[in-house]
């Protein structure tokens, strides 16, 4: 089983990684360290940790693919979480790796943006990893139109996605808990 969590920077993503991980001991991979191992340890390396996000996106998906399919090809289990997880692709994936797959994405809606941008996003954004102030990328109306392309991409390819509207910690446990449901069909089967 492959659980993979998308979504735009700062959405929680590691942190929930982190808190499946202790649930289910199953262990997690974030793919901002996939990129910063190839940028940091191969010569080879074609872009940088200052390249678009649907540039990161192009390159480092085929490897993130790859290590999917070899997790459910071995019976292994693994959580993968990132901004790099395009909903389009996901889909993608031959039948009897889909059923091993549970996919989902975490946004935030305009209005919780427009309410909570200082305090729910900025200040927590180093939970897990740290995290500097990217004043051209980390702006509120930066984050409202990354949320809209990332919810809009969800719906266009029937990707589950979560939208937080008001109240981060109550919302985020109906994520767990649909999460909760999935694991458990999914073991199951």
């Amino acid at each position: 089983m492959v659980i993979l969590i998308g979504g735009v920077s700062c959405t929680g993503k590691t942190v929930m990684a982190q808190k499946l991980l202790e649930k289910y001991k199953i262990p997690y991979l974030s793919i901002d360290h996939i990129k910063m191992g190839l940028i940091h340890g191969s010569k080879y390396c074609d872009f940088s940790a200052t390249d678009g996000d649907n540039e990161l996106t192009y390159k480092l998906w085929p490897i993130v693919k790859g290590i999917i399919m070899t997790n459910i090809e071995n019976g292994q289990h693994i959580i993968i979480e990132g901004c790099y997880l395009p909903p389009e692709q996901i889909g993608d994936f031959e039948s009897n790796y889909l059923k091993q797959i549970i996919a989902l994405y975490i946004g935030f809606s305009k209005n919780y943006l427009e309410k909570h941008f200082d305090s729910g996003i900025i200040e927590h954004r180093s939970e897990i990893e740290q995290k500097e102030i990217d004043n051209y990328y980390m702006n509120k109306d930066n984050y409202i139109k990354l949320h809209s392309q990332v919810k809009e991409l969800c719906e266009k390819n029937n990707a589950q996605f979560f939208e937080i509207n008001d109240n981060y910690t109550e919302e985020i446990n109906n994520v767990y808990k649909w999460i909760d449901e999935q694991v458990e069909a999914k073991m199951q089967s």
